[in-house]
C-alpha cells in the first residue's frame, strides 16, 4: 500500500505535494477524491483540479469558495464559473473578472480609486472596462497607468486623441498598438503630425528596464523607432501609411513589416531586397507575395530564405522542386505538396530526385498505389517520410526496419499504426534509439513490455510514467522514483489502483514506498 512521507521530513512533505499534484490532474480520480484534495491545505492542488474536465456543480463551487485568485481566475478563464458565481471580490479576481466580461461599474470605480498604482495599471488593461473608467486612468499620475488606459479597447476617440499628443512617448507607443484607436490618430503619429513628445524612457529618469538598452541624445529615436515599430504591429495602421517603412533605419521595424500582409508589391520587393536575412526570410514566407517575386527570391544565397519560400503556399510546383535538393527541407509536409493535383502527385511520385519523393512522403492522405510505391523506394530519406503514414501496413513497417533499422526507427515508432509487437521489438533495440523510445512512451498501442523498456531512457521514462497500459505495480513502484516530474506523472496515470489514490488523498502524512 501507498503511504504518505513521514511527517517532519521537508523532502518527504515536498513529495507528497507534488505527488497530489499529478494525482489531481489523473483523469479516473474518483469524484470523492476531488473533493478531499480540493479541501486539503494545498493551494498547487486546487490549481490542478480547476483544470479538470470533469468537475461537477459541487466541486466547482468549493474550488470557487475557497477564494484563491489563481483557482478562481482559472475557472473564469475556462468558462466552468461565471462572475456571478464568485463571492470573492479580491482585485486579481475582479481584474479577471473585467478582462472576460462586464463587470459592475461600482466594482471598477473602487479599483481605480485603489492607492496601489499596480493594481490600477492592471484594471487600466483589461478588454471590458466602463470608457468612463478608462477616461478616469488616463488621467492618473502614474505614467504605467496612463499608458496602460491608452492601449484599452475601451479608449474613447476624445481620449485617444488627447492621448495621441501626450508628453511622454510611453503612451503615444501604447496608442499607436491600440487596435480600436481611430485610423487617423496613427497616421498623425505615423507621419509625425502632432507635437513632438517631450520625453522617452530613455531620458525621463524612470529607470525604465528600456532606458538600460537605448540612449536619447533629445531625439528620442530609439522610442521613435520603438513607436514606428508599434504602428506597424497594428493592423488599423493604413498599408498605405506604413509601406514607406520599408527603407525605415531600424531593422525591426523592416521586420515587422515584412510579415503584414496588405501591402503594396513595390513594398515586398524592397524589402526582399534587404541586408538582413531574416527580413527576407519573413518576406518569402508571406503568403502576399506574388509569384514573380518568388521566383526572383528562389535564388536568394541564404539557405533559410529559400526553405522558407518552400513552405509558401503559393510556390510554383516547378520552384518547389528545384529547392528540394538545395534548401534542406526534411520530411514536413508543405503547403504546396499538401494542394497537389493527382496528376501532379503522379509526376512527384516518378521524379529521378529523392528529396522531391521524399516532400510527396510526407503527405498523409495519398493514394494506396504511391504509398506502395513509396514503400518500396530504395532511398532511406524517402522511407523515413513515409514511414509515419498510418495508411502502411505492419508488414510494410517491418520490411522498412528490418532494412534500415535506426536511421527510420523513430518514424516507424511514431506512425499511429504500428502494431504492438514492432512497438516491443523497436524498444528493445540494441543499442537503443533515444528517440524511437519517446515516440513509443506515448503511443497508445504500445504493450507494456515495451513501456518498460523504455523507463531506460530518462526522458522517455517521464512520458511512460502516465500510460495507462503500464503494469499497476511499476506505477506504484514510479512513485518513489528519484525524478519527481515522473512520479508526479505516475500519480497522474488512470491505472494507478484506487486504494493507492486514495492513500495519497488522505489528510495527514505517512511514509512513501
Amino acid at each position: 500500500m501507498m503511504r504518505s512521507p513521514p511527517a517532519g521530513t521537508p523532502a518527504g512533505e515536498e513529495r507528497l505535494r507534488e505527488l497530489r499534484r499529478g494525482l489531481a490532474g489523473n483523469p479516473a480520480l474518483p469524484a470523492a477524491l476531488v473533493a478531499q484534495l480540493a479541501a486539503l491545505d494545498d493551494a498547487a492542488v486546487r490549481r490542478e483540479l480547476a483544470e479538470r474536465d470533469d468537475l461537477g456543480a459541487d466541486q466547482l463551487r468549493l474550488l470557487a469558495h475557497r477564494g484563491e485568485p489563481e483557482v478562481v481566475i482559472r475557472l473564469l478563464s475556462r468558462g466552468l464559473v461565471s462572475p456571478g458565481e464568485v463571492d470573492h471580490v479580491d482585485p486579481p479576481i475582479v481584474i479577471a473578472m473585467a478582462d472576460l466580461a462586464a463587470i459592475p461599474e461600482d466594482w471598477a470605480w473602487r479599483l481605480a480609486a485603489s492607492p496601489d498604482p499596480a493594481v490600477r495599471a492592471a484594471l487600466a488593461a483589461t478588454a471590458h472596462l466602463p470608457p468612463a473608467v478608462v477616461a478616469a486612468l488616463a488621467d492618473d499620475p502614474d505614467l504605467e497607468v496612463v499608458a496602460e488606459a491608452a492601449g484599452s479597447p475601451r479608449i474613447s476617440d476624445t481620449v485617444a486623441a488627447r492621448l495621441a499628443t501626450h508628453r511622454h512617448l510611453s503612451v503615444r507607443r501604447a496608442l499607436a498598438g491600440n487596435e480600436h484607436a481611430p485610423r487617423h490618430l496613427l497616421v498623425a503619429l505615423a507621419e509625425r503630425h502632432v507635437p513632438a513628445a517631450e520625453l522617452c524612457p530613455a531620458c525621463d529618469g524612470s529607470g525604465h528596464w528600456l532606458a538600460e538598452q537605448w540612449r536619447c541624445d533629445g531625439t528620442h529615436r530609439d522610442a521613435l523607432d520603438d513607436l514606428d515599430y508599434a504602428l506597424t504591429l497594428n493592423p488599423r495602421t493604413p498599408a498605405g501609411t506604413v509601406r514607406r517603412f520599408a527603407a525605415h533605419p531600424s531593422t525591426h521595424v523592416r521586420w515587422r513589416l515584412a510579415v503584414r500582409t496588405d501591402l503594396p508589391q513595390d513594398a515586398y520587393r524592397a524589402l526582399a531586397q534587404d541586408p538582413t536575412p531574416g527580413i527576407r526570410g519573413d518576406v518569402a514566407a508571406n503568403p502576399a507575395v506574388d509569384e514573380a517575386l518568388i521566383r526572383a527570391m528562389a535564388d536568394d544565397t541564404t539557405y533559410d530564405v529559400r526553405r522558407r519560400l518552400a513552405h509558401h503556399p503559393a510556390v510554383p510546383l516547378d520552384v518547389l522542386v528545384a529547392l528540394a535538393t538545395s534548401a534542406k527541407i526534411g520530411p514536413t509536409l508543405l503547403p504546396r505538396i499538401a494542394a497537389a493535383t493527382p496528376a501532379e502527385i503522379g509526376d512527384l511520385a516518378a521524379s529521378p530526385v529523392p528529396a522531391v519523393r521524399m516532400l510527396l512522403a510526407a503527405r498523409p492522405d495519398l493514394p494506396r498505389q504511391i504509398i506502395d510505391q513509396l514503400a518500396d523506394d530504395h532511398d532511406a530519406k524517402v522511407l523515413s517520410a513515409v514511414a509515419s503514414n498510418p495508411a502502411l501496413s505492419g508488414a510494410q513497417l517491418r520490411t522498412m526496419v528490418a532494412a534500415h533499422g535506426p536511421r527510420i526507427a523513430a518514424r516507424v515508432a511514431g506512425n499511429p499504426a504500428c502494431p504492438p509487437d514492432l512497438l516491443t521489438q523497436l524498444a528493445r533495440q540494441a543499442p537503443p534509439v533515444r528517440r524511437a523510445l519517446r515516440h513509443i512512451a506515448a503511443h497508445p498501442n504500445a504493450p507494456a513490455e515495451a513501456l518498460v523498456a523504455c523507463l531506460a531512457d530518462e526522458r522517455a521514462r517521464r512520458i511512460a510514467a502516465s500510460h495507462p497500459a503500464l503494469p499497476a505495480q511499476t506505477i506504484i513502484q514510479l512513485l518513489a522514483d528519484a525524478d519527481t516530474y515522473v512520479a508526479a506523472a505516475a500519480a497522474a496515470n488512470p491505472s494507478l489502483p484506487e486504494a493507492v489514490m486514495r492513500d495519497l488523498a488522505a489528510p495527514g502524512t505517512g511514509s512513501v514506498g
